[in-house]
């Protein structure tokens, strides 16, 4: 009888037991979720400010902003948005923040910096969603949401709003790719890291020649609409990426100089006369050679720079970057991108 009663016990305690245990697993994953995605409160400086915003439809969207020591509300400072790549985050663990080194530039040339992290359980490793058709267009998804925080950046801080840029990483570089064609009122200038063109979704990697890269340039220029202008990107590709080949970072090259060219008259009549200039940079100590070519009209105006490392694979390249995606024997792609965007801003280009 006494055996009977203390099995019966057992049964009615084992579901509490099971209970018990996934709802500690279930915090457990949340736990590291966080600080997978958020970090842990000591990485952060003194200078990096987390916020939330919120779209007028109640999405809301994460980021930390860096502030140099150099603002003190007198000058607009300009804007870098960096936007991570997939398995990474803006601020957390394998964050673009440690990747780039980007605050270590802003503090002493002075600008502002913003990492966006993707929202949890968005994608599976946590990529941006730029292959998605619905993250492709103005006034919704991704877009939206991030044109939304370089708004509220400029506004918080006091930012200038004609030098808002941004770059990117893999994922990260679709995004910024589809905010150049998307809000080319908010951004001057876009860098794409191991990433591709805008619609890149549509290209069949077995036959890529159906979809050429000015099918796409169209419907870049047609998002653009009203607001098209030239605005300049510079690609960063390399030689050894498995993940994106060299084909699309040369793709991407004349996808964007074509939407150049359609904003220039409407027309695919390469009506820009544009003037190609390579310089080669040689081997420095434990650093290897790239080729960094510019291409512009006859005017001087750039439209494209092209980074080209024949030993980078898929990752940012920084001497100092941290992070499983860094090479820190290539170029310094930090410095390149930081030089080329604050090279043009958006009252440089103008209205197109």
């Amino acid at each position: 009888m006494k055996s009977s009663v203390r099995t019966a016990g057992r049964r009615r305690r084992w579901p509490w037991i099971v209970g018990a245990v996934v709802a500690a697993l279930g915090v457990s994953v949340a736990a590291l979720t966080l600080v997978f995605q958020f970090g842990l409160p000591w990485w952060s400086g003194d200078r990096d400010h987390n916020h939330v915003y919120v779209s007028p439809d109640g999405v809301s969207q994460l980021y930390q902003v860096h502030v140099p020591p150099q603002h003190d509300g007198s000058t607009d400072l300009p804007v870098m948005m960096a936007l991570h790549g997939c398995g990474m985050t803006g601020f957390g663990w394998n964050s673009m923040k440690e990747t780039t080194q980007f605050n270590t530039l802003a503090d002493r040339e002075g600008f502002i910096v913003v990492y966006p992290t993707q929202r949890p359980f968005e994608s599976t490793i946590n990529c941006w969603n730029s292959a998605d058709p619905r993250n492709q267009v103005r006034g919704s998804g991704e877009p939206a949401l991030l044109a939304g925080v370089a708004r509220e950046v400029v506004a918080t801080y006091a930012a200038d709003p004609e030098r808002v840029h941004v770059s990117g990483a893999s994922s990260g570089a679709g995004a910024a790719v589809i905010l150049a064609a998307t809000y080319p009122d908010v951004f001057a200038t876009a860098t794409s890291v191991a990433g591709g063109e805008y619609g890149l979704n549509q290209v069949d990697p077995d036959d890529p020649d159906s979809t050429p890269p000015t099918a796409t340039a169209r419907q870049a220029w047609a998002q653009m609409g009203d607001r098209a202008r030239p605005l300049p990107m510079l690609v960063v590709q390399g030689g050894e990426d498995d993940v994106v080949p060299t084909l699309v970072g040369e793709r991407l090259v004349d996808h964007w100089l074509a939407v150049h060219d359609l904003i220039d008259d409407g027309l695919l009549n390469d009506s820009l006369g544009l003037v190609d200039e390579t310089v080669v940079h040689p081997p420095a100590d434990d650093r290897y050679a790239y080729e960094h070519t510019t291409m512009t009209t006859p005017e001087g105006r750039v439209v494209i720079e092209y980074v080209f490392a024949d030993r980078l694979a898929h990752a940012w390249s920084h001497p100092d970057g941290s992070g499983l995606f860094t090479d820190t024997a290539g170029p310094d792609v930090t410095r390149i991108a930081w030089d080329f965007a604050q090279s043009h801003d958006a009252a440089d280009v103008g209205d197109g």
